[in-house]
């Protein structure tokens, strides 16, 4: 006989505790538990299952109660005085009207229970520029001295390789060329995102754009919005041909 198949996730020590309906996608229980430090979870077949291991584990005495407490001493520990003990989650997307042409960028930052959102646009620039500047925007927003971890998610493989395949590092440490006969594209804005990534304690994972992921489709919304709007500003670099290593092409 097939096994059951879970439908009730209970979360007692994650981003946000709490009994979910579903594991993946967006507000789903795996986002509350992915690398997260002693993250404690159970799948169970009825809501009053889920309930009760909350309420037992929470109840004190128990060793639920005991565990979380010791977890979360551990993680504030390792955290240091005055940090979060969770990655500062920031989403971007970036794209433009016929690349290249009038395009956008959004931005969406959570710290623990706050979440803001930025955005800005071009009047001629290309998508993945405007990528770049998404993620550029939201490393900017975190302010100098911060040093909690930070998590960047974006649906644009270009950035991701480029920075955690050390793509971009390489690029730089050759005079910006991609090989002996391509330079590289975009490097002022590669160069500004390198700096960032060196000021901070970030990462950058690759999620998939239009899939459901409430934040990633928030962004997108937001660069949709921002690149229809008027009398945007001109990309300077990318206007006046300035975002290539131009020593290369003579």
């Amino acid at each position: 006989m097939a096994k059951n198949k879970k439908k009730y996730y209970a979360v007692l020590a994650g981003r946000r505790p709490g009994i979910y309906l579903t594991w993946f996608g967006s507000g789903g229980a795996a986002e509350q538990v992915y690398s997260f430090p002693g993250a404690i979870y159970k799948g169970f077949e009825t809501l009053d299952e889920a309930q009760a291991f909350l309420d037992s584990s929470r109840r004190p005495g128990t060793q639920g109660s005991r565990t979380s407490k010791l977890q979360a001493r551990t993680r504030a520990k390792e955290a240091g005085p005055g940090s979060h003990a969770e990655p500062t989650q920031i989403y971007t997307d970036g794209g433009c009207i016929n690349n290249p042409g009038p395009g956008g960028y959004g931005v969406v930052m959570i710290q623990g229970d706050t979440r803001k959102e930025l955005s800005g646009g071009f009047r001629f620039t290309t998508n993945n520029r405007m990528e770049l500047m998404a993620c550029i925007v939201g490393l900017k927003a975190l302010g100098p001295g911060y040093a909690d971890p930070v998590r960047v998610f974006t649906d644009s493989r270009y950035v991701v390789n480029g920075i955690e395949k050390g793509w971009a590092k390489k690029w730089r440490q050759n005079n910006w060329m991609r090989d002996k006969s391509h330079s590289a594209e975009n490097i002022d804005l590669w160069s500004e995102l390198l700096d960032l990534t060196e000021t901070y304690d970030v990462r950058f994972e690759w999620v998939k754009g239009h899939a459901g992921n409430r934040e990633n489709e928030r962004c997108d919304e937001l660069a949709k919005l921002s690149a229809v709007r008027p009398d945007l500003a001109p990309d300077d670099a990318y206007e006046k041909g300035q975002t290539r290593n131009t020593l290369s092409l003579f």
